[in-house]
């Protein structure tokens, strides 16, 4: 079976537009969710029930399973390498980046990581509605931040007019490309936008945690941004090549993917890990389960998506019978996004050989004639 990857998430945004506000909503609605921080900042960095004195190498337990460090950005995978762990159990890593900070080298590090126990889970770029004409002003390089991102949070909706939150979040949206482009008040962004919940709801439903305890009910006040969920499920394979297409041309707006794709034919002893953020795309064959019934069931989570056209684009990436069966080059597509494993090192030579059994100690080999 393949081992669960801890998605690292890159949270980025100017001073101000509400990073940390959004980063510590995601720890307060964790239940059940270990999340580890990485802090990539200097000087006093203001967590809810705790305070990171700008020491790079800290490390705190906020006491609800999360841990929280800072870190200086060239220790980045030194830290991912200690919170990647088995011990600690993280389910995610959230890198809030410095206000000043170059999102593309925080990502660019993530993906050059060595470690494989991580995968990247998108660059969330954080914008503040109310200020977004001043920042971009002062703040040129803002345009390229948003052009970079797999996910923008235009927060602090509730501070502007409507008119203007629908001009700031079509500027987003023409910035960001493909991007997804959600709305937010209070950085309330629904963590399964971010991340999957690895315990359900209902598992949980009349316990008072911590977080209820110390915030009570903040779900009626401010409700999450909204965002749109597809599942989509299958007994019939799907063809490698269509569905690499429908995967190369998705949407925009159409922020993560996760699932299991049986390829019948091209492949019958595995089932395929899709894990897709943004534009980031990756496989991971796995044996099926003995017993399991073989199904193609996937999710797709994004804003302003038209589920009906993803539902019929993955529908006609299903097999048409004995006739459309992948020939032998119809999987390049596929593997192209599955890990390749690091190559066994070559052994070291041996500094001090045995003599040969035909030769004398201290004798050298005769040559050939």
């Amino acid at each position: 079976m393949v081992r669960q990857q801890i998605p690292v998430i890159v949270l980025s945004g100017f001073l101000g537009s509400g990073k940390t506000t959004l980063l510590n909503h995601l720890l307060r609605s964790a239940r059940g969710t270990r999340i580890g921080v990485m802090v990539n900042d200097f000087g006093d960095i203001g967590i809810d029930a705790m305070t990171v004195a700008g020491q790079v190498g800290s490390t705190v337990s906020l006491g609800n399973g999360c841990l929280c460090c800072a870190v200086d950005a060239s220790e980045l995978d030194e830290y991912l390498e200690v919170l990647t762990r088995p011990e600690m159990r993280l389910d995610v890593i959230v890198i809030e980046a410095s206000g000043l900070a170059e999102p593309q080298e925080l990502v660019r590090m993530v993906l050059a990581s060595d470690n494989e126990r991580i995968v990247y889970g998108g660059l969330v770029q954080v914008v503040d509605a109310a200020e977004f004409s001043g920042t971009r002003e002062r703040h040129p390089e803002t345009d390229r931040h948003l052009a970079l991102a797999d996910l923008v949070v235009v927060n602090k909706a509730d501070r502007v007019a409507r008119e203007e939150l629908d001009a700031v979040h079509e500027t987003v949206a023409a910035l960001a490309g493909r991007a997804a482009v959600i709305r937010a008040s209070y950085g309330r962004v629904d963590p399964e936008v971010l991340f999957d919940r690895v315990v359900p709801e209902d598992e949980i439903e009349g316990q008072m945690s911590i977080e209820d305890l110390l915030y009570g009910d903040p779900e009626a006040e401010h409700p999450h941004a909204h965002y749109e969920s597809l599942s989509f499920s299958t007994g019939t394979a799907l063809h490698p090549r269509r569905l690499m297409t429908f995967l190369d041309s998705r949407p925009q707006g159409l922020y993560r993917i996760k699932g299991f794709v049986d390829l019948g034919a091209a492949d019958p002893d595995n089932r395929y890990v899709v894990h897709a953020v943004g534009r980031f795309l990756r496989f991971f064959p796995e044996p099926w389960p003995v017993g399991e019934e073989r199904l193609t069931q996937l999710v797709l989570i994004g804003s302003g998506i038209d589920a009906p056209a993803l539902r019929k684009g993955l529908a006609e990436c299903e097999l048409n019978g004995p006739q459309d069966i992948p020939d032998e080059h119809s999987m390049w597509g596929v593997l192209r996004y599955v890990p390749q494993p690091e190559p066994e090192p070559e052994p070291e030579p041996d500094p001090d050989p045995e003599p040969d059994a035909g030769w004398s100690a201290g004798q050298a080999p005769t040559a050939a004639r």
